[in-house]
């Protein structure tokens, strides 16, 4: 690690064990908090603030993590601490082994039970942010976070939405600034539509099902015009009428000189040994239309993941979440960065933990100047389940933290089931399972 990358004030509370991933818009360590013992994944920001747009989803982001940081399905963000240049930020994250990527690309990992229980956690994460009327818009097995005991972490709010603040219908809810990873785009989304709807993450979640049935993406094209001649080829073509509800200009000309191509069904992609209620769960939630699709309410009573099915576990919020700054005001990059910081600084004054206390001199000089759970054994045959928490309330609590181990791809080698033996919790009701959890490397 070069000293240089680390600033002094965050070396010095946090050990940085080693540099994890980096690329062009920032750096991941494993780290050690100095004071708690507790194993950390710190993501260094580059210029979080470079322009508005940076500044405003670096803003988004952290308020949102915020905001949902209390489910265990969804990574927790446990500090944020401004870098001394006031360019660069430090997000400090629960540390977890490996992401559905990298596991999917070792190859034949995951048995049926363990895809069927990685996918209901990740319904279970999607039902509880889409009932804060917020779509993540870029999910994908990347951002889809694992321990050896198969509990998953949601990560990335980086294009997060809340719709909260925009009018309901078309007219209020644009598709502005959305560059997604092409092979889990929507079809709505391909067509530049004017709206969307939670519809967008029902349609990831279908490839990343796929993607884990297959052990390859789905459709994996390399161009938009590409992506969608592959989705066209393997799903029902849509009607005239659904075409024209997304409300592109180019939908009659891409059906056009797609329709009429060969057609192929969607279990030709998928091995002869697919189950067949993983195939008609994947079938409603590739729907053209995003009305079509299951929602993750809905989806989480599918047979595909019923035997983990509980509703006292699977969390609505009661409101939608609303941030700080409404998403139709339109600040300077330098009004989010100390509007973050003085926000930061406020919860702080409300519950002054020690790591808060430690950090608050250094948000202050900032605003100043401008503006996992321990790895536990692989034990083969042991049916993966999910935790219960309080059936009362819907939000829930904080998922109690545990040292994390080395946060690396800890599944190649290792015993066939990456997926088992998780830790029975006593109290609550119904199947048990995860939590836990650490940030994607940036993508260079």
């Amino acid at each position: 690690m070069c000293a240089a990358e680390v600033d002094r004030h965050v070396a010095q509370r946090y050990l940085i064990k080693r540099r994890l991933g980096k690329g062009a818009y920032g750096i991941v360590w494993k780290a050690m908090d100095r004071r708690t013992g507790e194993v950390v994944a710190i993501k260094k920001i580059f210029d979080a603030f470079r322009d508005q747009i940076d500044a405003q989803r670096t803003f988004r982001e952290i308020m949102l993590l915020k905001e949902f940081g209390g489910h265990p399905n969804i990574i927790r963000l446990l500090d944020v601490i401004p870098a001394k240049n006031d360019r660069d930020i430090y997000l400090v994250f629960e540390s977890m082994d490996t992401d559905l990527n990298a596991v999917i690309q070792k190859g034949r990992l995951l048995k049926d039970i363990h895809k069927r229980c990685i996918f209901y956690q990740l319904l279970r994460a999607t039902k509880f942010i889409h009932s804060g009327r917020v779509i993540h818009r870029d999910q994908k097995p990347a951002n889809v976070l694992l321990d050896s005991a198969c509990r998953v972490k949601l990560c990335d709010f980086g294009l997060a939405r809340s719709l909260g603040d925009l009018p309901e219908g078309p007219g209020g809810q644009a598709l502005t600034e959305y560059v997604a990873t092409r092979w889990y785009r929507a079809p709505e989304v391909l067509l530049s539509s004017r709206w969307y709807t939670p519809g967008v993450d029902m349609w990831s979640l279908g490839c990343i099902l796929g993607e884990m049935l297959r052990g390859q993406p789905l459709f994996p094209g390399t161009s938009t015009f590409h992506q969608l001649e592959l989705i066209l080829e393997t799903i029902p073509l849509p009607s005239m009428e659904e075409l024209q509800d997304l409300g592109s200009d180019y939908s009659a000309l891409i059906l056009q000189n797609l329709g009429s191509r060969p057609q192929q069904t969607l279990d030709a992609l998928l091995p002869p040994d697919t189950p067949p209620e993983a195939l008609d769960l994947l079938k409603r939630l590739l729907a053209f239309a995003p009305d079509k699709r299951l929602s993750a309410e809905q989806a989480l009573q599918h047979p595909y993941v019923q035997r983990f099915h509980c509703p006292d576990r699977e969390w609505a919020r009661e409101s939608d979440v609303r941030l700080p700054v409404h998403e139709g005001d339109q600040l300077s990059a330098p009004e989010y960065r100390k509007r973050l910081y003085q926000i930061i600084l406020e919860q702080r004054g409300n519950s002054r933990s020690p790591r808060e206390e430690g950090l608050e001199v250094v948000a202050s000089r900032a605003e100043l100047r401008a503006s996992p759970a321990r790895t536990q054994s692989l034990k083969p045959g042991v049916l993966p389940q999910v935790p219960a928490e309080t059936p009362a309330r819907k939000r829930g609590p904080k998922p109690p933290r545990s040292p994390g181990d080395d946060p690396e791809h800890k599944f190649a080698g290792r015993a066939q089931t990456p997926c088992s033996n998780f830790r029975r919790q006593e109290g609550g009701k119904g199947p048990q399972g995860p939590q836990g959890s650490h940030p994607r490397h940036p993508q260079g």
